[in-house]
């Protein structure tokens, strides 16, 4: 199994919450507890609720591979 990687700018993560329909954000900053993301939308899909480009900060221990948390998927392209 791949270690998860500590969140770094530039990273892709996805959410785990079964209500967010694969979520993915993009790292924009980090601090000493909160990464401040963007909603990375590929292009031809969407969210629901979130508008492409919105930012909004995660505690940095969510960015692990729980139920509740974030699951690493990549370097944004």
């Amino acid at each position: 199994m791949p270690e998860t990687p500590t969140p770094a700018v530039g990273q892709v993560w996805q959410d785990n919450d079964p209500r967010s329909l694969g979520r993915r954000v993009r790292i924009v900053e980090v601090d000493a507890t909160h990464a401040l993301v963007e909603l990375a939308v590929p292009r031809g899909t969407g969210h629901l609720h979130a508008k492409p480009g919105r930012r909004t900060r995660i505690r940095l221990n969510r960015f692990r591979p729980t139920s509740t948390g974030y699951r690493y998927v990549g370097e944004a392209r």
